[in-house]
């Protein structure tokens, strides 16, 4: 039992800052008091570790609010953390490389308090190695597909204004699909849904069962710029809808209503529905793969 102990222990030190993880020792303490065991029963060949490719959005500015926008810290961060807790290998990639830029509301250090309470990605932001790879991410033209298990697009705003250039991770997520490997996307990260084709020339989310960012949840970011007059009402935040494109492509969409945590798998296809998804959709990825 104490081993287990250490061994969380050491991996909170990574993820959470020192305030908090003082806190998180004391309730993992109490339930090793009460007999319960952190031990992770996910059964792993150590010698050929899963290894996944996470993608997020390289920055740029909004056509429809002139914002900059990235990538969204929880849709990095919580699958992140799932995966290695879990024995895998994790690279992070984008479509053009280089720094990643998150999205303001997404920081827990924000202004806005929006992202306050997430602590995995305040610790992931206050551990140098890690905040590193948001730093100097692999372009995904450079992605080999027999070298990982999975892909999975985080999301964040910049996916809906530059997704659809972004051919080379149309093709490498198209390709993760078709060689019958996972291939995921959360949040405004299913916006690779909209472009990903397979062979055939049809869209991979054609007939599939998929979730994404809602309608209702376009609704409520629209009416919250609104209502502090960051834009007229004739003007959207996105200059599409995920829902939509998604149901006129022929998938079918589903959802679990307003900001619930939610993701969906069909056959090797898996996808989140926002940013409070991350965990549910890595989870999805780890039993597809057998863990």
């Amino acid at each position: 039992m104490v081993a287990h102990y250490n061994n969380s222990a050491s991996l909170f030190s990574v993820f959470i800052p020192a305030r908090a993880e003082l806190k998180i020792r004391r309730i993992v303490t109490a339930h090793l008091e009460t007999g319960m065991s952190l031990k992770d029963p996910n059964v792993r060949n150590p010698q050929a570790r899963k290894r996944v490719a996470l993608v997020i959005a390289n920055p740029a500015a909004s056509i429809t609010t002139g914002w900059p926008v990235g990538f969204w810290w929880s849709e990095l961060t919580h699958p992140y953390h799932v995966f290695t807790e879990s024995g895998y290998e994790v690279e992070i990639f984008s479509p053009q490389g280089g720094k990643c830029e998150a999205d303001g509301m997404s920081d827990p250090n924000d202004a806005s308090g929006y992202s306050k309470t997430d602590l995995i990605s305040q610790g992931f932001i206050h551990t140098p190695e890690l905040r590193a790879l948001v730093d100097n991410t692999n372009k995904v033209a450079d992605l080999e597909l027999a070298a990982f298990d999975a892909i999975v697009v985080a999301g964040g705003q910049a996916p809906m204004f530059t997704f659809e250039h972004a051919t080379d991770l149309h093709q490498k997520f198209a390709a993760f699909h078709e060689a019958g490997k996972v291939a995921a996307a959360l949040c405004h990260g299913v916006a690779v849904l909209a472009y990903a084709q397979g062979r055939d020339g049809e869209y991979l989310a054609k007939g599939k069962t998929v979730t994404g960012f809602a309608n209702v949840e376009e609704d409520f970011a629209d009416q919250a710029v609104w209502s502090y007059g960051l834009l007229p009402r004739d003007r959207h935040v996105m200059p599409w809808r995920i829902e939509d494109r998604l149901k006129a492509i022929g998938a079918n969409y589903v959802q679990a209503g307003l900001w619930r945590n939610f993701a969906v798998r069909d056959g090797n296809l898996i996808t989140g529905q926002q940013n409070f998804s991350g965990e549910e959709t890595a989870r999805l990825v780890i039993e597809a793969l057998g863990r």
